[in-house]
């Protein structure tokens, strides 16, 4: 008589443990290293350590049963199983948010830390005028200052690492608010003695052959300067002379490689030393919007106007 083997029930290595619940930590991470592609940089971001990331981020997937993340010695990917999961890791990262935003109070006055990303080409002229003004009229704010490009502050936003952003308009970002703070326009800046220094009458179409030196990749307002140019089929001579900050950029100018577009509300500030001098657009300028953005699922839409109010209300010269 053949005997049967009798087999026992066992647990296979990867499958869910059905009583996992993940911690919003954990979300996080995941969320923050399928944004940025970077453990270091998704740390950073956070403000935690890397072991302490890469730690969150196994505990998930272990807790799971699921690998959401690939990596390797030399980049990280999302699994396709991670990007199916990652839509809804920010679902519930936004209603946590929103739910520790409505348990202070919607349309409260701001209090405790606010976490602001601005772009370089707004921080060094708003930052002088806007956090003595916070100190003053919010004083029970303890405001932390991001300055990095558009791109990375959106991400930034959009996994809850800043509160608000003071960038650009429109950022066309899906899921966020964005309310119009100041406008201004665009000032070229030339070397002293060029024969359009002190001229107010300027067509765009005068960029056409210009020694245009441009910010980096990256920048928007390098961005905006291209468009500028296209809008009048203008091709600028732009040789390869870039820099990473507009103050950088108009010294360029002083040293005589070319002339550049700056943000009204810079002017003062960066023509401040150098043989530099400025020429103005005729009427209607061209320029930019600049306001501030914010999650939709924030819950606190009534006291980041008044924190856009504020900012208005305190803009640099220049803007309007």
């Amino acid at each position: 008589m053949q005997k049967v083997k009798a087999i026992g029930v066992t647990t296979l290595i990867g499958m869910a443990d059905q009583t996992y619940q993940p911690t919003l930590s954990q979300l996080r991470a995941f969320v923050a290293v399928a944004e940025y592609r970077h453990f270091g940089t998704a740390a950073a971001r956070l403000g935690v350590s890397q072991p302490t990331l890469s730690q969150a981020l196994a505990a998930l997937e272990n807790g799971l049963g699921v690998q959401l993340i690939e990596r390797s010695t030399r980049r990280v990917l999302v699994t396709p199983a991670g990007s199916q999961l990652l839509a809804q890791a920010k679902v519930i990262l936004e209603a946590a948010d929103g739910f520790v935003a409505a348990a202070a109070g919607v349309g409260e006055a701001l209090t405790g830390p606010l976490r602001i990303g601005l772009i370089p080409t707004v921080a060094p002229y708003v930052l002088p005028v806007l956090l003595p003004a916070l100190r003053d009229q919010l004083p029970s704010v303890r405001p932390f200052v991001v300055e990095d490009q558009t791109a990375r502050l959106l991400d930034s936003l959009r996994v809850g690492v800043l509160d608000v952003a003071v960038l650009a308009l429109p950022s066309e970002a899906p899921g966020m608010v964005e309310i119009p703070v100041y406008q201004e326009d665009f000032v070229m800046v030339v070397p002293a003695g060029h024969a359009l220094a002190g001229r107010t009458d300027l067509s765009i179409d005068v960029l056409d052959e210009l020694p245009l030196l441009l910010l980096d990749e990256g920048h928007c307002l390098r961005d905006q300067t291209l468009d500028l140019c296209r809008s009048v089929d203008a091709r600028p001579v732009s040789g390869d002379t870039r820099a990473t900050s507009l103050t950088t950029v108009v010294q360029c100018v002083a040293g005589g490689l070319g002339v550049t577009l700056v943000p009204d509300s810079a002017v003062a500030v960066e023509t401040g030393r150098g043989d530099l001098a400025t020429a103005r657009f005729a009427a209607p300028a061209p320029g930019r919007a600049i306001g501030l953005v914010f999650r939709a699922s924030s819950g606190r839409a009534d006291a980041y106007r008044a924190l856009a109010e504020l900012v208005t209300s305190v803009a640099p010269k220049g803007t309007r």
